[in-house]
C-alpha cells in the first residue's frame, strides 16, 4: 500500500463520474418521455431476454425527518408520517402500470429500498409495500434483497421486522463517528448506537452489512478520521462505502448550511483517503474498487475474485447485468438500451400517476456508440481488464482503430503502472485499480468533448 502515495491520489483520483451507468444521468434529455420508456417495456415483455433473466428493482422512498447538511440525495424532510401513505398509493399506481405492459409475476433477483430514509415507514407500511411487490412480482430464492438504514429510526426489533420480510442486507448511515463533525453536520448518532445494531443484524441473520463513511465533512481532520476508521474496524462490518464529500452549496441549498472555512484542506482529503486505504487494506479488507471495500468472504469480494462484478445505479453488485425498474419519485431506471427518471417533485411524480401516466420525465437512447463504450467501461470497472477481441466479435469494430486516441491516452497511465497495455488488450494493475475511475473517463466521449469545448473556449 505504500506505493500509493498522496502524490498519486492528487494526479490520478481526480473528480469524476461513478458510472453506475454510461453515459451518465447529467446526459438525459427531456425528449425522452413515457411514449420511449413505454416502447422498452413492451420490447422486453416481447424478447427472449424478458423471459430468462431476472429483473432488479429500486424503490426510492424520499423522506426524512431531520436534514443532514452535507446530502445531495433527492428528500423530503417532514415530521408527517401520513404522508408516507399517500405515498404508498402512488408506487401502488406505478407499479400497476409497470405490471400492464410486463405482465404480472416477472422475476425480481435484486431489490434496493433507498432514500431519502426507508425506515421513514413504519413497519406496517413496510409489509405493505412489500407485499404489493410480491403480489406483482416473484422474487427468487437468493437474490439481493437491501435497505438503506437511519440507525437513529431502528432498534433491535425494527431489524427483526427487515428481516421478516425478506431483506438480507442492510445499509447503515454512518458517515463519521467523531461526535463535532456528527453536529456539524447535523446527524448525531452515537457510535454504541451502531455497534449495538450491527451486532443485532448479526443474530438475526442477515447476510451482509455495509456502512457509509464520508470524507471531507466540516470539522474532519486526518487525525480525527483515522479514530473514525479504527472503530470501524473494530465494528467489522461485511462491507465499507467511502465517499468524498463535494461542497456544491449552489447546486444542494443543505449544503449552504455548512461553513466552508470548516472544511478540510484538498490535501487533509488526500490524506484521509490515503490513510483509508491503508487502515482497510491492513484490516484485512478486499478493496472492490470506486470506493467499496469487503471482507474477503464476502459476496462481492467472492464476485470479484471470479471475475462475476457486475455495476448499476446501486453500485458494485453481484447480480448479473439486468434490467432496473425505478419506482418512486427522482429515481433512475434502464430497461433495454434506455435509461429514464422519473419526476423529481412529488407533486409532479403525482400528478402524472393521476392521470394515468409513468412519470418517467427525462432519459437517454443509447446510441451504437454509447453501448460499445458502456461495454469497454464496465469491463474496465467490474473485470479490470479488457480483451480488444471481445469487442471486436461483439461489435463488429477495430478495437485498436476505433479507440486510438483512447489507448494514446492511456500511454501515461502505463508509465506511471495503472494500466498495461499489450496486442491483445488493457490489463488494470493492482495499484491502478485504486484509480480506476480515471482509466474509464478515458473511454467516456462525452467527458472528453466538454474537456475539448474547455480548452477550445479558453484558446478563442
Amino acid at each position: 500500500m505504500s506505493l500509493i502515495t498522496p502524490e498519486l491520489l492528487t494526479r490520478f483520483d481526480v473528480p469524476g463520474p461513478r458510472y453506475t451507468s454510461y453515459p451518465t444521468a447529467d446526459r438525459f434529455v427531456e425528449a425522452f418521455g413515457e411514449a420511449d420508456y413505454l416502447q422498452a417495456l413492451d420490447q422486453r415483455k416481447s424478447g427472449a431476454i424478458g423471459k430468462v433473466t431476472p429483473l432488479s428493482l429500486y424503490v426510492h422512498i424520499p423522506f426524512c425527518e431531520s436534514l443532514c447538511y452535507y446530502c445531495a440525495c433527492n428528500k423530503i424532510i417532514t415530521k408527517h408520517k401520513d404522508r408516507a401513505a399517500t405515498y404508498l398509493r402512488y408506487l401502488t399506481r406505478e407499479v400497476q402500470l409497470h405490471t400492464a405492459h410486463l405482465g404480472m409475476g416477472q422475476s425480481v433477483s435484486q431489490l434496493h429500498l433507498g432514500g431519502g430514509t426507508p425506515t421513514f415507514l413504519s413497519d406496517d407500511e413496510l409489509r405493505e409495500l412489500m407485499h404489493m411487490l410480491r403480489r406483482h412480482f416473484e422474487f427468487v430464492p437468493g437474490g439481493e434483497y437491501s435497505v438503506e438504514v437511519d440507525p437513529r429510526t431502528v432498534d433491535e426489533q425494527r431489524l427483526a421486522v427487515l428481516a421478516e420480510l425478506g431483506f438480507n442486507r442492510l445499509s447503515f448511515g454512518v458517515q463519521d463517528f467523531d461526535p463535532a463533525v456528527q453536529k456539524a453536520v447535523h446527524r448525531v448518532q452515537p457510535a454504541q448506537q451502531v455497534f449495538d445494531l450491527v451486532a443485532a443484524a448479526r443474530r438475526l441473520g442477515f447476510e451482509s452489512v455495509n456502512v457509509d463513511l464520508i470524507y471531507g465533512l466540516p470539522l474532519q481532520t486526518p487525525e480525527s478520521f483515522e479514530r473514525t476508521l479504527a472503530q470501524v474496524n473494530e465494528l467489522r462490518p461485511d462491507r465499507i462505502a467511502l465517499y468524498a464529500y463535494a461542497h456544491l452549496p449552489e447546486r444542494f441549498k443543505p449544503q449552504r448550511r455548512i461553513h466552508a472555512a470548516e472544511l478540510p484542506s484538498g490535501g487533509a482529503k488526500v490524506a484521509m483517503l490515503s490513510s483509508s486505504l491503508d487502515a482497510f487494506t491492513e484490516a484485512g479488507y478486499v478493496y472492490i474498487g470506486m470506493d467499496h471495500f469487503a471482507l474477503p468472504d464476502d459476496a462481492l469480494a467472492v464476485a470479484k475474485r471470479q471475475g462475476r462484478l457486475h455495476r448499476n445505479f446501486q453500485g458494485y453488485s453481484t447480480q448479473a447485468d439486468c434490467d432496473l425498474i425505478a419506482l418512486g419519485v427522482s429515481s433512475i431506471g434502464r430497461v433495454g438500451a434506455t435509461y429514464s427518471q422519473n419526476a423529481k417533485t412529488m407533486e409532479e411524480y403525482c400528478d402524472l400517476l393521476d392521470q394515468g401516466h409513468l412519470p418517467v420525465v427525462r432519459g437517454l437512447a443509447l446510441t451504437r456508440d454509447d453501448l460499445i463504450r458502456r461495454a469497454v467501461i464496465m469491463a474496465l470497472m467490474c473485470q479490470g481488464q479488457l480483451q480488444f477481441e471481445s469487442i471486436n466479435l461483439a461489435w463488429l469494430v477495430d478495437f485498436k482503430k476505433y479507440f486510438s486516441a483512447e489507448l494514446a491516452q492511456l500511454d501515461d497511465m502505463q508509465g506511471q503502472g495503472l494500466v498495461q497495455l499489450s496486442d491483445t488488450g488493457i490489463q488494470v494493475t493492482g495499484m491502478g485499480w485504486f484509480f480506476v475511475r480515471g482509466v474509464a473517463m478515458v473511454f467516456d466521449r462525452y467527458l472528453q468533448a466538454d474537456r475539448n469545448r474547455t480548452r477550445f473556449s479558453k484558446i478563442i
